[in-house]
């Protein structure tokens, strides 16, 4: 079985057991979590197709941990002006472990 979730702007494809790292939620670790916006539902031969959302679709899960990614710099430069400028930025994120998976 699993599932298509949408959570802080993206889609993530789940099935239960799984761990997956996503947008930084307001949850402390050990918290239970629920995602409601599921957007299909796949059970074997079987697919449910939520238009968008699938009625009584839901994706339960637990925190794992919250962290932060590792860092990206950005870099810009202009050749022959002497601008060279340069920053970094870690996001934030929660990883979480789908539990199960509730729908139709």
């Amino acid at each position: 079985m699993y599932a298509v979730i949408k959570t802080g702007g993206k889609q993530y494809k789940v099935a239960p057991g799984e761990q997956l790292k996503i947008e930084s939620l307001n949850a402390e670790a050990g918290a239970k979590v629920s995602f409601d916006e599921v957007l299909l539902i796949g059970n074997g031969d079987s697919v449910t197709v939520g238009s968008p959302l699938v009625k009584g679709g839901k994706v339960n899960a637990e925190v794992v941990a919250n962290g932060r990614g590792d860092k990206i710099r950005i870099i810009k430069h202009r050749r022959r002006k002497h601008y060279h400028k340069e920053q970094g930025h870690r996001q934030n994120f929660t990883e979480v472990k789908i539990t199960d998976i509730v729908g139709a």
